[in-house]
């Protein structure tokens, strides 16, 4: 084996996904991508198609995918459990199947992968980040299922730090908005209102896919090693907002 850093990316091919890749690969991590779509990823190093939804619902899915696992990576200091699907509906239009692929994708799948990662992250004394979100403290409408969700995720960092203590350490970053395609989507790739979803922020910016994988190399180096059970905020400050009456 290299004496690089191996680390697990879930996510790979989102807008933070791909950037969390490039940060640690340029910093001489051995990246390792899963996610549920397959197309070209510059950077990692090694790339496979995984459906976290059906590794927390089938069996079989997941008898297979861990064998692989088992083969392909040998060793894992740090684990990044960035996957995230995001279905939208009032508390009157929630389906169960949308609630349960949500709590399985955003919060069980990163129970379960850590719990099956825990033996290679306790050899190598590594750590574990959650990507939760600031809808983990400040929501919209329409939003129950992910919000619940994120809450849960980062509930589930502090237990978790608690309970690995000593061994392994477990932190989440929230981002609030942050400039990537899927975010851009969302707004109907209307520059107008992605202009005052800037000004809205204290920064009067939104955030970069770059500036929360800068924070996650932070976290991942021993140099930062006290930080444990954290949920860091990287939002611009709009936490802090009380919007007035024009």
């Amino acid at each position: 084996m290299s004496n690089k850093k191996t680390v697990v990316i879930t996510g790979v091919l989102g807008g933070i996904g791909r950037q969390l890749a490039k940060t640690f690969q340029e910093n001489d991590y051995n990246v390792i991508g899963l996610d549920i779509n397959d197309s070209e990823t510059p950077h990692c190093n090694k790339f496979f198609q995984f459906d976290l939804n059906r590794y927390c619902s089938d069996p079989a899915y997941k008898k297979i995918m861990e064998n692989t696992f088992d083969m392909e990576i040998p060793e894992l200091f740090l684990l990044i459990n960035n996957a995230a699907v995001q279905i939208l509906g009032s508390l009157s239009e929630i389906q169960l199947a949308d609630w349960n692929h949500t709590l399985n994708v955003n919060l069980t799948g990163p129970l379960m992968l850590s719990q099956f990662f825990l033996a290679r992250l306790d050899k190598s004394i590594g750590s574990i980040i959650n990507i939760a979100s600031i809808h983990q403290q400040l929501t919209k409408k329409r939003f129950v299922a992910y919000a619940s969700s994120k809450s849960a995720l980062v509930g589930l960092t502090k237990a978790m730090s608690v309970d690995l203590q000593g061994r392994v350490r477990v932190n989440a970053i929230s981002p609030a908005a942050i400039d990537t395609q899927m975010l851009r989507d969302g707004f109907g790739n209307d520059e107008a209102k992605v202009k005052l979803l800037n000004e809205m922020h204290p920064s009067q910016r939104i955030g970069k896919p770059q500036e929360v994988s800068q924070l996650a190399l932070l976290l991942a180096e021993d140099k930062l090693g006290f930080i444990n059970g954290a949920n860091l905020k990287i939002d611009g400050g709009i936490s802090n907002v009380l919007k007035d009456l024009e």
